[in-house]
C-alpha cells in the first residue's frame, strides 16, 4: 500500500491489521474503501445497497442471488478483504398483491 499526497506517493508498506471497531474514523474509512474497490463490479441501486459495513443484494431468483453474492465475495477477496459468511442472512419476499378494499378493517369514526 502507498499513501498518495500532493507531494507524491509514499514508499510502499504492508498493512497487517484491519480497522478496529469503535474508533471514530473506522466507519468513514471503511465506507471510502468499499466505495472505491466495489465501483468496478457493483450493479446499481436498487439491486445492491451499501450501508456502513452491511451489504444488501436483491435478486429475482435464488440462483441469481447466489451468483451475485459469490461475485461480491470473490471480488472483495481479490482486493484483500473478506466478509463473514456466517452472518449472511437470506430474506425471501414475494410480489405485492392487491388487497380488496372490502376486506380491510375500518374502525368507526365518531
Amino acid at each position: 500500500m502507498v499513501v498518495r499526497t500532493v507531494y507524491g506517493n509514499s514508499k510502499g508498506f504492508e498493512v497487517k491489521v484491519g480497522m478496529h471497531q469503535g474508533l471514530g474514523l473506522s466507519p468513514l474509512l471503511f465506507v471510502i474503501i468499499i466505495e472505491v474497490i466495489s465501483r468496478e463490479f457493483r450493479v446499481a441501486l436498487p439491486w445492491e445497497l451499501l450501508y456502513a459495513d452491511d451489504l444488501a443484494v436483491i435478486a429475482e431468483t435464488e440462483e441469481e442471488l447466489i451468483k451475485r453474492l459469490n461475485e461480491w465475495k470473490e471480488n472483495m477477496e481479490s482486493k484483500g478483504m473478506r466478509g463473514n459468511m456466517n452472518k449472511t442472512k437470506v430474506i425471501r419476499g414475494r410480489k405485492r398483491q392487491k388487497v380488496p378494499s372490502r376486506g380491510l378493517y375500518r374502525p368507526n369514526r365518531k
